[in-house]
């Protein structure tokens, strides 16, 4: 790309700042909230309008008997392809339009998309509504300074990625839409920071672990056995010995931050005899030994871990408590699994934007693994394509956090990038 070219397409970038600003803060005011799955029918809606204005082609793809879907919150996806002049390769930007619970602490309104001092604060501006904007700007200024292009650019907007991703990128890739014969090129705009690759991520296993016991009145325990006792060994011996353990596990992953670089596994939840009490109930409990108990574990384990190693460190915490334990038996229900996946350094799209970063920012740029998952798995996983990275405008640590914000300027940057990347893609050498 010449310099006035390279030029040409940053300025209009540039020109579009106001609209950039706009069009996120439009995607904020729309309340996607899930769980349970709001408004996704309303975000794809926009979208279509939106994107069927610049010429694209616009499917609305509702993820039937997904995992979530159902008539009350259907879980609908947005996908829009413009088909060049001729034949070449088609570029992707993924973007997931959910955004998770506002929760507590906010000093602004969680879907205001309120302008203050360069930031546009807002539930889902950083993950990953303002990247979501960001790639449809980039790629507006590109088809007006390139119309001629070699190829075809697709944008989708799709659900649940909050949850999984099985009722979005997980059902499309199942239907096709991510085949590497249909797309060569995959961007994520995810907030990695404007000067980060992301190749991938970490692999996760959630498993709930069910402890038994007897129910018994209360005030004559020795008569039941109870469930609770048996799940606070259980916790002990992940405590004293599994926890230790995964601290010495570490891995040559570039993951960010560098606390991830070691394998680890929270304790997501965990409930255990009687259930919660309605809301308007004011009556004590009843007084029973609890029968059983649940705990959810969420494993975050690296690429140089086996997924059977890990089921198996599970079960060996569980064999030594029921060694130690009369009356102790468990069951161990699987809920999700995800392999670690990382991309090449040397892949197509890592190149590309590599180079696009270095020309707009004026630095190399650094190569990063997510600590948890995003829809790349599914992409990898069900769509056999390999060359798909994340990158996008935003501040990890600002994801899911009350005051949620998104900076303007990182925005034009990350456009600046996606755009030079269209580019080095679309326009023949």
């Amino acid at each position: 790309m010449t310099i006035d070219t390279h030029n040409s397409l940053s300025q209009r970038i540039e020109q579009k700042r106001e609209d950039l600003i706009a069009l996120t803060q439009d995607l904020v005011r729309i309340p996607t909230l899930n769980p349970p799955g709001e408004f996704y029918r309303d975000i794809c809606e926009y979208l279509k309008r939106r994107l069927e204005s610049l010429g694209f082609h616009v499917e609305l793809v509702r993820a039937h008997e997904a995992p979530g879907d159902s008539e009350k919150y259907p879980r609908w996806n947005v996908i829009a392809r413009f088909e060049g002049a001729q034949a070449g390769d088609c570029v992707h930007f993924n973007s997931h339009t959910d955004v998770v619970e506002v929760g507590q602490g906010w000093t602004t309104d969680p879907f205001g998309g309120e302008l203050k001092d360069g930031k546009i604060y807002g539930r889902g501006t950083c993950d990953m509504k303002g990247g979501l904007a960001a790639s449809i700007i980039a790629v507006e200024a590109f088809l007006e300074i390139f119309p001629n292009f070699a190829g075809a650019i697709e944008i989708s907007g799709t659900a649940d990625e909050e949850t999984g991703g099985y009722g979005g990128v997980a059902y499309l890739a199942e239907k096709g839409y991510f085949a590497p014969t249909r797309v060569q090129h995959v961007i994520i705009p995810e907030p990695l920071q404007k000067d980060r690759i992301c190749l991938g991520h970490r692999g996760v296993y959630w498993a709930e672990i069910e402890t038994h016991g007897e129910i018994a009145h209360g005030s004559m325990p020795f008569l039941g056995n109870c469930a609770v006792r048996h799940m606070g060994a259980v916790l002990h011996e992940m405590e004293t010995n599994l926890f230790p353990a995964l601290a010495e596990k570490q891995t040559t992953m570039p993951i960010v931050p560098v606390g991830a670089r070691q394998s680890t596994m929270n304790i997501n939840s965990i409930h255990g005899g009687q259930s919660e009490p309605k809301p308007d109930f004011t009556g004590l409990p009843s007084a029973c030994v609890p029968d059983s108990c649940r705990v959810v574990v969420d494993r975050r384990f690296l690429m140089e871990e086996a997924i059977e190693d890990v089921q198996q460190e599970i079960k060996e915490v569980l064999e030594t408590v029921k060694a130690e334990r009369d009356d102790f038996s468990y069951d161990v229900r699987e809920i999700l699994r995800v392999l670690p996946t990382m991309t090449q350094k040397d892949a197509p799209v890592v190149k590309s934007v590599a180079r696009a970063i270095t020309s707009v920012l004026g630095k190399q740029p650094e190569y990063v693994v997510s600590p948890g998952t995003y829809d790349q798995k599914h992409i990898d996983r069900i769509g056999r394509l390999k060359n798909c990275i994340a990158y996008g405008p935003g501040l990890l640590e600002l994801a899911h956090k009350p005051d949620e914000y998104i900076g303007v300027q990182d925005m034009i940057d990350s456009a600046k990038v996606i755009g030079q990347s269209l580019v080095d893609l679309l326009i023949p050498k």
